[in-house]
């Protein structure tokens, strides 16, 4: 093959020409329904790669866990309300401060907080957290947390009895 065949094809400044036609990342709503059907990356390209957006597909039990999650945020944000007007104290000194503005200012500073948190644990679910543990599991810890303590704060009412 002579040196003549290695570059047809090739523009002046040694590159193949471009492919495509058009912009595909105008087309939003496009991309995203044949992102869901046809899904492309579940797995980083390159092994060893941990940066943010290197899959573009996480697995269902995700999804689930983070919807559970800011379900018994909100289920937590009642229960706290609830148990404050009956005289109990907000053993969380963040919250604490946050509790004594209004209801609705603290209801709204949770769930971004909550939301914020989990969206960050979704994206980067491959990723090893603090150099050790994967972020996935460390979504199902969280959501075993708030599990329990919606459920110690159900016991509290249940023992004042509202």
């Amino acid at each position: 093959m002579s040196r003549g065949d290695e570059t047809a094809g090739m523009s002046e400044e040694g590159t193949a020409p471009e492919r495509r036609s058009g912009e595909r990342r105008a087309q939003i709503l496009r991309a995203l329904l044949q992102g869901h059907v046809w899904q492309r990356r579940r797995q980083p390209r390159r092994g060893g790669v941990t940066q943010l957006g290197a899959i573009d597909w996480h697995e269902p039990q995700w999804l689930a866990a983070a919807l559970l999650i800011m379900l018994l945020s909100v289920a937590d944000a009642v229960l706290t309300l609830t148990l404050l007007t009956h005289g109990a104290i907000e053993l969380n000194p963040f919250m604490r401060m946050l509790v004594m503005g209004s209801d609705r200012s603290f209801v709204y500073l949770k769930m971004g907080i909550t939301a914020i948190t989990v969206t960050m644990l979704v994206l980067l679910i491959r990723v090893r957290t603090f150099g050790r543990q994967l972020a996935g599991p460390m979504l199902l810890l969280t959501a075993l947390c708030y599990t329990l303590l919606v459920s110690y704060e159900y016991w509290l009412l249940d023992r004042i009895g509202t």
